[in-house]
């Protein structure tokens, strides 16, 4: 869209000269409008008490009027309560009256009222629309106003609203201003009385009157008077910010006034006649329903009978009304204002703006009212409330209940949000004044800011309450008898702070939700100190909140801290919430209660609440014991019972009655059982103190006994021991090891034992059931574990040396004991065993009691000196035990003896050195093995004990003598590899108990194998599969030193300079791979030394394929022997193939990346000229050395930097010879990017000149047409990534421009190749200044048939990435009919009923257009004379090859030619009519083509089969063949490229015979004059001059002299073909003439080669061209031509390929008829010509050739050594000379 200057637009607008018209306004419609803005009940009675409040008025009268009632007469007892009841049930208002004592009306006020819209300038004044007043029009339609001496009525004239004043007598002036309402019908009821008296009595809130009267025709049914105290400043605390947020008000002073409004009333405003009515037929309906309603009101409950109950209970009420509707009711409301004065400041241009909204400026003062109650005069009024019925509530809306309401002078239907009523005249309401305007942009700031200041007033008025709240509390404390603040103080005031709290309580404003928010902003923001501190009452009086803490209940142990009273914290009032949100009070913190527990002291109740506080407070996981530690540390306690002070800070224990009993001494950090008792055990360890334990608390007991009472020593009080160890023993069991310990020598020094002789320490004490003798000291206890005792060290046994002296008369100096035998005594001894101390069983070991078996010397040994009797062990002659009778060693005997240390059997090193001694007899050494091995498990010879043994005493293998120990053999016999002994054979399998291993360590396996690497294959198969056996210990550092070490030998090949084997060379397992070698066998190096052995290396880092990351190290550091070993590029490619199929992988590694970047190890291609096509080679077929050059590619190494990558087919074509490109395989391409190569695209520069644009707009249209169909089937192969433009695309954003030519011009950079063509199509921006710079165009070259170019294009633009394939996919697409591609199996069905719909249009036009064409074309067409006729050789009717058998349906005789003539004209020669229309078709005569014509065209019988002679002695003509009719041609573009590409499809035969193929496909119709079966087994016998090759039949006699026989006759035959071809653009190799005697074919296509049979030309046309009369012969030998070409494309005759032969024929007829036009005149000479055969090279001489113009240059074939005729002609421009 253009840019338009609208400024200059109105500025020409406004001077155009043109009449101005003004606007007219409906005044009523107007009216209504306004009128449907205030939709709000009592509007009029609220706008005019306005107007009398603007007025300064304080009394305002409101009466209603009525008419009597005309259907219902007077009651018959008319008492001035029936007539009230009369008048307000069936009486209608008459007119309504409002007069108000405020100034009388001034002129401007006159004038103002007639103007609607205008207002009051008076910025204090409410009114600022000027449209309130109109309300008057919802009731009355002519009001009438009187004010002082004047008065002004309103009347009507159709829409328009007219005024008429008029001054009043000095009778009739009164100081009241007064509005006369008429209701405009007599239908309006008396209204509701009781909303009407609430309305007024609300009105009364704000607004200066002071008195107001409310009449009922003579009854006054209310006055109200309100009365104010005289206010009193109110200070504004310092700090607060009294100014706005924007900065527009600020609250310059406060004042606080009480008021009062008296109401007295008539009840009868309180009636309600319908509330009766409706009660009474409820009755009526209930007592009359149904048996059915019945059972419905059995499941209605509770609900019903609630409405019921309220429902009769008003009825009551109405009833009792009723009897007394004249009574008088009185109320008087209290009311508390804060009123504030604030000024404002405005900048100018917000003034203006306000002023243009509101029609006045903004006040430079104003006031905001806020209206609140105290909790005292709330109660009277509740109280007052509760006296009155809700029926009689006139002060219903006037105090503030839940939340208050906005007044703009009345109230309006905006809540504050809080409890409380604001007043603010000088916010501007919505024109219905029903809700705060907060959409204009203007006004929506300033009411804003007026809302902000109204928090900032509620926030001033709180403190002032607060204060107030704080002098009570001061007057009551100094009232009571104490000076000291207590809870009650408290209480009597907490009424009234709960009521400020509540009615501060903000919540959600309606129906704006934004009123409420900003006063409570302006509440909040005003602090200065940002810290929304309030003065708040507290268990200590108001204080400022930060100072208030929560949680009294918790904490009443702390008298110092104030806290919020628990009634206002169970409540949490919304003012309190927002408090506690913003951290502004908090519960009470570690360091409000550290600071209190260091200025007091607590009693014992106090510590008790103290401790379970912090206890609940740990259990909740509130306190953590740093912090409990901190509160501790400072806590001080009076214990009054025991008079003594309690530092918590040095208390470490606490406790408890299951380990020490009650009323026991504890130590002095101990805390007191008796303030902990009611706390769990688990808090107190919380707190960090411990649980006393049994073992400090002995330790406290067993201190400083001397300055301890008697009663309380433990070790000398029997009685108080006896409370003491009891408490021991019983926790005895679960005491610690060491604390068992530590009792134990606390106590065995001590005489702490209570025993029948006194007080004894534990170890000369015994237990009660020693009573071996009397006069032990046995304790006198019974409570006491016997475990307990035996560990403080109380006797179960006597002392050892005691028993001895008594038992056995020992001597404690001779130490005999013969009177005793060992055996008595080791039988005593196991009857106490369980008593027996361990000292004394230390002595009996140490003691030598014991003789020998076989021992008589009397000798004595220890017990471990000596064996069990065991006869396995004889042999061994070891010392046995001395025991008469059978030793059974499952006594208790035997047991106490193995206790004493006697032995059962031999230790292994004892066993070892008894098998190793030389000096034993080898029966010993041998049944010392045996035992060895035989008892290892039961005896627990532990192997590496046996192991680790440096006696030598193992037998190895393969040495009898010789002894080693058993870490220095082994049992695997492959272990000798290494150098080691094995083991003898029959001790493997007690290879295990004999400490043997089967193999050494792995290490030292390592270590020989890297000193000694295999040096065969035979060796590293050996050792690998010993490796491999172990490959659970090759783990870590020995197979990383394996995959390291050069092991793995690679045998050479072949013999060293000296003839001996090559010696093998090493190469490391991570440098080998497994198995024999795959694709890269050549250059890595494979090696398979078995499973067994591979897996080993394979554990060592050998792989069985390299990774994508090795061969890309390798290529990279060696790409020349890579190269070079696997010796061919395809194998190379595949390599690079496989690594770039792996970069994601490969370029992480950015060492190697960048390696390769350097390296010359990527393959690219360069096309070279093949140094044999430079040579000269001999060859039958001059066309087979053409002019193009052979290339090939050429293969070679580079870096990534040197390769281009092939993005664009076309540049590469072009410069192939120049650069050296990537192969064209995707993944190839991404690697060689990745590394450096640059886009063939990004190298090549080009520049292209675009012709003159045609004005072709139906090309353009079809050219867009074709692609727009056809890429959407291209797409439908594609993926969606590919595709960079859809088909949607291309229809709404690509244009295509038809030019007369493209030309390109391209160049490499850095190169001197340059290459410039002509193209068909490109894409490019538009710059030819027909269309927008931007737009995407294609210019294309119309009338070409190769749309290569332009699907290059298409793909150019269309797809992200183009390839060479998708553009010949895309112009198959382009170039093939639409039934061909469905034929292929694409989906066109949806294009061709759009082609179908498209054509039946076209066609039914087309149709008109022919009817009327032929109209005039019968009327007008002038008849075409007939050409010369030059006399028939033969029969003139004779049909040409090509043409098709008449049959019945088609025979058209008449119309064969398209050319008028008269009815009775015979039908023209075939050949005279044929070459008149080609003439016609060259001179542009014709006007129907020849696509048309050849469907018209008729065929004859062939007139010979055989070489027989006619009637004339001529060969007839060849055999037809029957074909249908072709169908219609569509898409003559596409068809034309296809027939050019099926010309140029044909080609040479290369072999010197045609042999016979069989017949492949028998023909079902008459055999064809193409029938190559016919032509069979000819053989080549030389060439014509032109180069066309000859053919004869194996069966000719003599080929050679038929040859020179007919060479003239062959070389006219040669150039009549030529000159056909050269119209036709066949490609002359493809030519070949052939002479068979036998054959009926006229020519045959075999392998796209085409043949003409010679002996047809001889018999048929070889005459004429005789006689110079060629035309007959082009024009056979050209539909013939046209036959055996159309066989490149359809093998087998039928109607496609008739289809394709007659448009093949349209195609070239054009070329044709100008090769005739140049033959008109008669007298071509053919001379001789050269003819070379195989038999003979001789030259022959040559004519010259006159006027034969289509023998051009390029048959022109001058060779230097031929010899040149020349003959003269008369005329020597029309001489050509053909050199031979």
């Amino acid at each position: 869209m253009a840019n338009t200057d609208y400024d200059a637009l109105r500025a020409h607008t406004v001077g155009s000269g043109q009449d101005e018209e003004a606007v007219t306004v409906n005044t009523r419609a107007l009216i209504d409008k306004v009128l449907a803005r205030y939709s709000g009940e009592w509007t009029t009675l609220r706008e005019l008490l306005q107007n009398a409040a603007d007025a300064s008025a304080t009394k305002v009268t409101v009466k209603f009027e009525t008419f009597p009632s005309a259907k219902i007469p007077l009651p018959q007892d008319p008492t001035p309560s029936a007539l009230l009841q009369h008048t307000i049930q069936h009486c209608r208002l008459k007119r309504m009256v409002v007069s108000n004592n405020g100034q009388p009306f001034s002129g401007n006020d006159w004038s103002r009222l007639k103007r609607i819209a205008e207002g009051n300038p008076d910025e204090t004044k409410i009114g600022a629309f000027g449209v309130g007043f109109y309300s008057v029009f919802a009731e009355c339609e002519e009001p009438l106003v009187s004010s002082g001496n004047e008065a002004m009525a309103f009347y009507w004239k159709g829409n328009s609203l007219f005024t008429r004043t008029s001054k009043l007598k000095e009778e009739q002036e009164n100081r009241n201003t007064n509005f006369v309402l008429d209701y405009r019908n007599d239908t309006t009821p008396v209204p509701a009385l009781l909303p009407l008296c609430q309305f007024l009595a609300t009105s009364m809130t704000f607004v200066g009157l002071t008195e107001i009267e409310f009449f009922l025709d003579s009854w006054r049914l209310l006055h109200l008077r309100k009365t104010t105290a005289p206010s009193r400043a109110v200070q504004i605390p310092k700090f607060l910010n009294t100014k706005t947020a924007q900065g527009l008000l600020k609250v310059n002073s406060a004042t606080h006034e009480s008021s009062q409004i008296g109401a007295t009333w008539l009840k009868v405003i309180g009636w309600n006649p319908k509330a009766i009515q409706s009660n009474s037929s409820a009755v009526v309906t209930k007592s009359g329903r149904s048996f059915q309603t019945f059972w419905s009101s059995i499941t209605t409950s509770s609900k019903n009978a609630a409405s019921e109950k309220a429902a009769k209970a008003e009825r009551e009420l109405e009833l009792e009304l009723a009897k007394d509707l004249l009574g008088e009711g009185r109320v008087t409301a209290f009311l508390h204002t804060t009123t504030a004065q604030l000024t404002s400041n405005v900048d100018k241009s917000f003034a203006k703006e306000l002023e243009r909204a509101t029609k006045k400026p903004p006040p430079k003062t104003t006031r905001i009212v806020l209206l609140t109650t105290s909790h005292d005069e709330s109660e009277l009024s509740s109280s007052i409330d509760s006296n009155i019925s809700k029926a009689m509530d006139v002060f219903a809306n006037v105090l503030p209940r839940n939340t208050g309401r906005i007044f703009i002078g009345f109230p309006t239907h905006q809540t504050t949000g809080f409890g409380a009523h604001i007043s603010a005249p000088s916010v501007v309401p919505t024109v219905e004044r029903e809700s705060i305007d907060l959409n204009a942009r203007w006004v929506r700031t300033w009411n804003e800011e007026m809302l902000r200041a109204a928090g900032i007033v509620a926030r001033i008025a709180w403190h002032e309450e607060s204060d107030a709240l704080k002098r009570q509390l001061d007057s009551i404390v100094k009232a009571s008898d104490t000076s000291k603040l207590s809870s009650e103080h408290i209480t009597k005031i907490l009424p009234q702070a709960l009521h400020n709290l509540n009615q501060h309580e903000f919540s959600e404003s309606t129906p704006s939700s934004k009123v409420g928010k900003l006063i409570e902003d302006g509440f909040w923001a005003c602090d200065i100190s940002g810290s929304l501190q309030l003065d708040l009452l507290s268990s200590r009086g108001i204080l400022p909140s930060r100072d208030i803490r929560l949680g009294m209940d918790e904490l009443s142990f702390l008298e110092g801290i104030p806290f919020l009273p628990k009634e206002i914290a169970n409540k949490i009032p919304a003012l309190i919430k927002t408090l506690i949100a913003e951290d502004v009070i908090t519960s009470v913190t570690i360091t409000d209660i550290k600071r209190e527990l260091e200025t007091q002291s607590l009693n014992s109740q106090q510590l008790i609440e103290f401790l379970q506080w912090m206890a609940k407070r740990i259990k909740l996981k509130e306190l953590d014991a740093k912090g409990a530690g901190s509160l501790l540390k400072v806590a001080v306690a009076n214990d009054s019972e025991n008079d003594k002070v309690i530092q918590l800070g040095l208390i470490k224990h606490f406790q408890t009655l299951h380990k020490i009993p009650f009323g026991m001494p504890v130590p002095g950090d101990t805390i007191p059982y008796k303030f902990v008792k009611s706390i769990d055990p688990s808090s107190l360890t919380a707190l960090g103190w411990e649980e006393l334990q049994i073992v400090p608390w002995v330790k406290f007991l067993l201190s400083d006994v001397g300055s301890r009472e008697n009663d309380k020593r433990l070790d000398s009080n029997p009685d108080f021991a006896a409370q003491v160890l009891p408490a021991i023993s019983k926790q005895w069991k679960g005491l610690s090891d060491g604390s068992k310990q530590t009792l134990k020598s606390l106590l065995i020094d001590r005489t702490v034992i209570p025993t029948k002789l006194g007080m004894r320490k534990p170890g000369e004490s015994y237990f009660k059931s020693v009573k071996l003798f009397d006069d032990l000291p046995v304790i006198t206890m019974s409570n006491l574990s016997d475990a307990f005792l035996s560990v403080i060290g109380v006797r179960k046994t006597i002392e050892l040396n005691l028993v001895f002296a008594r038992l056995l008369n020992l001597s404690k100096t001779d130490g005999d004991l013969s009177a005793w035998s060992h055996v008595e005594l080791i039988k005593y001894l196991v009857s106490v065993r369980t008593h027996i101390p361990s000292s004394d069983i230390k002595k009996l070991q140490q003691t030598a009691i014991c003789t020998a078996e076989g021992d008589h010397s009397g000798q004595r040994y220890k017990v471990s000196e000596l064996y069990e009797p065991n006869n396995d062990l004889r042999p061994l002659q070891l010392k046995f035990i001395s025991w008469p009778g059978l030793y059974r060693s499952t006594s208790e005997e035997s047991k106490f003896l193995r206790l004493l240390g006697l032995r059962t059997h031999p230790s292994a090193t004892e066993l070892i050195e008894l098998i190793a001694s030389t000096e034993n007899d080898p029966s010993i050494r041998d049944h010392a093995l045996r035992y060895l091995v035989n008892y290892n498990v039961q005896h627990g010879y532990v192997s590496s004990e046996i192991r680790a043994t440096k006696v030598p005493f193992l037998p190895i293998e393969g040495d009898e003598k010789a002894k080693v120990v058993p870490s220095a053999c082994f049992t695997n016999p492959k272990a000798s590899l290494f150098g080691y002994k094995i083991l003898r054979q029959d001790l493997h399998v007690h290879a295990a108990k004999l400490g043997v291993e089967p193999d050494p360590p792995i290490s030292s396996c390592v270590d020989w194998s890297l000193q000694n690497p295999p040096s065969t294959n035979y060796q590293a198969r050996e050792l690998f599969e010993y490796f491999a056996a172990r490959l659970i210990d090759l783990g870590g550092a020995p197979a990383e030193r394996l995959s390291k070490a050069a092991i793995v030998p690679i045998m050479q090949q072949g013999k060293s300079v000296s003839g001996e084997p090559q010696l093998a060379r090493h190469l490391s397992p991570s440098m080998c791979f497994l198995g024999r070698g795959g694709k890269y066998a050549d250059i890595l190096e494979y090696v398979d030394f078995g499973d067994a052995a591979n897996a080993f290396l394979l554990r060592c880092g050998s792989k069985p394929e390299p990774t994508s990351l090795e061969l890309a190290k390798l290529v990279t550091n060696e790409p020349a022997r890579v190269l070079n070993t696997l010796n061919s590029t395809k194998r190379y490619l595949a390599l690079l193939t496989s690594i770039a199929g792996d970069w994601s992988t490969i370029k992480k590694e950015k060492t190697l990346v960048r390696q390769m970047r350097e390296s010359t190890f990527l393959l690219a291609s360069i096309d070279r000229q093949n140094e044999l096509s430079e040579k000269k080679i001999l060859s039958l077929d001059p066309e087979d050395d053409d002019d193009e050059q052979q290339m090939f590619k050429s293969w070679q190494l580079a870096r990534a930097d040197k390769i281009v990558v092939v993005d664009d087919p076309t540049d590469y074509n072009f410069f192939k010879s120049d650069v050296l490109a990537a192969p064209q395989e995707e993944e190839l391409e991404n690697m060689y990017l990745a590394l450096g190569a640059s886009l063939i695209s990004s190298v090549v520069t080009q520049a292209h000149r675009i012709g003159g644009r045609l004005h072709d707009v139906d090309a353009a249209e079809k050219m867009k047409k074709l692609v727009v169909e056809r890429v959407k089937l291209f797409f439908s192969d594609l993926s969606r990534d590919q595709i960079k433009r859809d088909g949607n695309w291309v229809e709404k954003n690509l244009y295509f421009v038809a030019v007369s030519g493209i030309s390109l011009h391209k160049s490499l950079k850095n190169h001197t190749a340059k290459y410039s063509s002509a193209i068909n199509a490109l894409y490019n921006k538009s710059q030819d200044g027909f269309m927008a710079p931007q737009e995407h165009v294609i210019y294309f070259k119309p009338g070409v048939r190769d749309l290569f170019h332009l699907s290059s294009a298409l793909c150019t633009v269309c797809l992200n990435k183009t390839k060479p394939q998708q553009a010949i996919v895309l112009t198959t697409l382009l170039e093939s009919n639409l039934n061909t591609l469905q034929a292929r199996g694409y989906n066109v069905a949806r294009i061709l009923r759009k082609r179908q719909a498209e054509d039946r249009i076209q066609y039914e036009e087309k149709q008109k257009q022919l009817e009327a064409e032929q109209a005039r074309m019968a009327i007008k067409a002038p008849v075409i004379p007939d050409s010369p006729q030059r006399p028939p050789t033969r029969d003139s009717k004779a049909l040409m090859p090509g043409n098709f058998p008449e049959t019945p349906e088609h025979h058209t005789p008449d119309n064969s030619i398209d050319r008028p003539r008269s009815s009775g004209q015979d039908q023209l020669p075939l050949l005279t009519s044929f070459k008149d229309k080609m003439r016609d078709i060259w001179k542009g005569n014709s006007s129907q083509s020849l696509v048309s014509q050849s469907d018209q065209m008729g065929t004859h019988e062939p007139l010979i089969k055989t070489r027989d002679s006619d009637t004339n002695g001529k060969m007839g003509p060849p055999p037809p063949y029957d074909e249908a009719r072709p169908h219609n041609i569509t898409d003559l573009d596409s068809l034309r490229a296809k027939l050019e590409r099926t010309i140029k499809a044909s080609k040479a035969w290369n072999s010197g015979s045609v042999e016979s193929t069989g017949l492949e496909n028998m023909i079902k119709e008459t055999p064809s004059f193409c029938d190559k079966h016919g032509a069979e087994n000819i053989v080549l016998q030389g060439q014509t001059h032109y180069g066309i090759k000859v053919f004869c039949a194996k069966s000719l006699q003599n080929p050679g002299s038929f040859l020179a026989a007919n060479s003239s006759a062959l070389e006219a035959f040669a150039v009549i073909i030529l000159q056909v071809a050269r119209a036709m653009e066949v490609p002359r190799a493809s030519l070949h003439i052939f002479y068979d005697e036998q054959s009926e074919s006229i020519a045959f296509n075999t392998g796209r080669a085409i043949f003409f049979n010679y002996r047809y030309f001889e018999a048929m046309h070889l005459a004429d061209v005789q006689q110079g009369r060629i035309d007959l012969a082009l024009t056979y030998w050209f539909i013939t031509m046209c036959h055996e070409v159309t066989h490149n494309i359809c093998d087998n005759h039928g109607p496609e390929f008739n289809f394709w032969m007659q448009n093949l024929i349209w195609l070239k007829f054009s070329a044709i008829g100008r090769l005739l036009s140049y033959n008109d005149t008669p007298g071509v000479n053919v001379g001789t010509a050269r003819i070379a055969t195989q038999e003979q090279g001789q030259l022959l001489r040559a004519k010259t050739l006159l006027k034969y113009p289509s023998i051009d240059d390029e048959l022109q074939l001058a060779t230097s050594t031929s010899p040149r005729a020349a003959f003269d002609d008369p005329d020597p421009g029309n001489r050509r000379v053909l050199m031979i």
